[in-house]
């Protein structure tokens, strides 16, 4: 019998080579070594959305199933917009994200939040009950159209 019989294992190359895995080391040590610099010396903060007066404000009931639908309301109850799976898609994941803050705050899910304009054209959404809020801006242009057809409305 040969040798051939029985070939022998391939051998595989390491997946990462050595090289890179000392360097994605050193890059998290690096972020780290940053930010616990900055943290440490009390650097103020640099990517927070510029901050300037609100000059319209609503308020409004977010009700929103697993499915994409949503009804909105205003804080006497009546509808302001029912909205389909195919319009409501982000109105309804930020009411689902208020809705579970609300839930691990403990208090009603049924409360108004407040859409507002600001000054320099930015839109936020804040929940007076939990302290959320978010610069709906940071979603992308579409997404605070959504907002801003409400707050129209």
């Amino acid at each position: 019998m040969s040798d051939q019989t029985h070939p022998r294992p391939h051998q595989h190359p390491t997946m990462i080579p050595p090289f890179m895995g000392k360097m994605m080391v050193a890059l998290m040590l690096g972020a780290l070594a940053i930010a616990g610099f900055a943290r440490l010396t009390d650097q103020p903060l640099s990517a927070t959305p510029p901050v300037s007066e609100v000059v319209e404000s609503r308020d409004f009931v977010l009700r929103a199933d697993q499915s994409g639908q949503i009804i909105v309301l205003n804080p006497m109850g009546e509808a302001v917009a029912h909205l389909g799976e195919d319009q409501g898609g982000f109105i309804a994941g930020v009411a689902r994200v208020i809705e579970r803050e609300r839930t691990k705050a403990r208090v009603p899910l049924n409360a108004p939040v407040q859409v507002a304009r600001h000054e320099n054209g930015r839109l936020s959404i804040n929940d007076p009950s939990t302290g959320w809020s978010a610069d709906l801006m940071g979603f992308g242009a579409d997404n605070a159209r959504a907002f801003a057809r409400l707050l129209a409305q």
